[in-house]
């Protein structure tokens, strides 16, 4: 039976192109390292991997196929702090039904979400 999401992957031709952006910029913890693969927050719940993988190279191609969501609690603070150290937001966040986005690149132009749940804008 599949019970739900429990990791998400980003591949890379190089992790350690990768991990700064989630570990320091994004401040995501890391709960599992190797030298080819990290889990970043709690391992012992759904969370975001980064990998090498010897398939990949070069920037993501179609980033739009893949996007991660980040949960916050303040999105707009969030949104702030991010982009005050260069982060590149194609939008800022928007309001949609139950929960408020705000979508961004990381250094290889994978898209991920800032989200909101329930937020009040």
């Amino acid at each position: 039976m599949i019970k739900g999401l429990r990791i998400s992957t980003i591949w890379s031709e190089d992790l350690t192109k990768l991990l700064p952006f989630y570990r320091d910029v994004l401040g995501m913890p890391v709960s599992l390292e190797t030298p080819a693969f990290v889990i970043l927050g709690d391992q012992n719940a759904a969370a975001v991997a980064l990998g090498t993988h010897s398939e990949v190279h070069g920037k993501a191609k179609e980033p739009q196929r893949h996007i991660v969501g980040l949960e916050t609690d303040d999105i707009k603070a969030e949104y702030a702090r991010l982009k005050g150290v260069g982060v590149e937001f194609l939008e800022q966040p928007q309001e949609g039904g139950a929960v408020a986005f705000a979508t961004f690149r990381d250094p290889e132009g994978n898209l991920l979400q800032l989200l909101q749940y329930n937020a009040s804008m």
